[in-house]
């Protein structure tokens, strides 16, 4: 009978602010992807951690060459350090997870057997969140105004835990933009897609880096780099808001000309004009998001920058 390779299975990992959970991570991972079996590499990302994470990173990879690591010039964000690790993995899978060890390893092993069965991505679904509910009410809050703005359909249990095959990857890492969410990314780019129940634990380590600042920054993102529907709402507003005070107008016009009786209300008037320079300001700011992000995008900076990386991480010869 012949016998075929197993398949490179590449594990990325952001990092920030799990420093203690590295070690342990790496362990379950390597543990979970031998019982598949399939051979493997883990990219563990530091996205400026304010820990000693890089230093255990290059421990771990000095101990294991198939553990490579990415220091990033300063703290980019979580999906643009997802992205830095994909762009140098060589797998045939791709596995996205967090450091924290709320996405379980064992869990691989789930999404692998699933994406077998012809699918070329698939999420976990958390359906049980080890999370805070003001967390886990956000996160719906987030998708429902996503979906609003942008006519999708989105699943408030599924987040970056994931594998894509070598397609997906690429087709991921064609796309620029400097606004970057991993999952809608993946979501967008319309392969046959699958999601299975994975467990979801609670944080082991720290706390969430997403605040509440942060969470509307990123929903703003989002919204802005996937719809221009704000821009078209606000415009049937404005226009809305022409008609009604047009037929106010004529209101007013046909009582002062047809039945004799002043208009009376300069409070009134005040209010109206405050209510609509307010609505001209709201939608100046609307269109300078826009243009902002565009500006962002016209400088084509790079995605990322990277200080350091481990030993041998262009090196695939040493890999099994």
């Amino acid at each position: 009978m012949e016998s075929f390779p197993h398949p490179l299975i590449s594990v990325v990992v952001p990092v920030y602010g799990c420093e203690s959970c590295l070690t342990e991570l790496c362990s379950r991972i390597k543990t979970t992807i031998d019982q598949i079996p399939a051979n493997y590499e883990i990219i563990l990302v530091n996205d400026a951690s304010p820990d000693e994470a890089w230093n255990t990173i290059k421990k771990l990879s000095k101990q294991d060459d198939r553990i490579r690591g990415i220091d990033l010039a300063r703290n980019f964000g979580q999906h643009h350090a997802i992205t830095a690790g994909l762009d140098v993995t060589s797998g045939d899978w791709i596995v996205v997870m967090d450091c924290d060890l709320q996405d379980q390893p064992e869990e691989i092993s789930t999404l692998y057997e699933k994406a077998l069965h012809g699918y070329e991505v698939v999420f976990g679904n958390r359906a049980e969140r080890q999370d805070s509910w003001l967390k886990k009410k956000s996160s719906q809050l987030f998708y429902r105004v996503y979906d609003f703005f942008t006519g999708h359909s989105s699943d408030h249990t599924i987040a970056n835990f994931s594998i894509s095959s070598r397609k997906v990857v690429e087709g991921f890492r064609r796309m620029q933009e400097q606004n970057r969410f991993f999952p809608l990314f993946i979501q967008w780019m319309g392969y046959k897609t699958a999601a299975v129940p994975v467990e979801h634990n609670a944080r082991k380590e720290g706390k969430t880096s997403y605040n509440l600042k942060k969470l509307v920054t990123l929903a703003t993102d989002a919204i802005i780099a996937q719809s221009n529907k704000p821009l078209r709402l606000s415009i049937q507003f404005g226009f809305l808001i022409s008609s009604v005070s047009f037929l106010y107008g004529m209101y007013l016009f046909a009582r002062y000309f047809f039945l004799s009786e002043p208009v009376h209300g300069w409070t009134s008037v005040m209010v109206s004009i405050y209510f609509i320079g307010g609505l001209i300001f709201f939608n100046f700011g609307v269109l300078g998001l826009y243009i902002g992000k565009i500006f962002n995008e016209t400088k084509a900076r790079p995605l990322y920058l990277i200080r350091e990386t481990t030993e041998d991480l262009y090196d695939t010869s040493k890999r099994s």
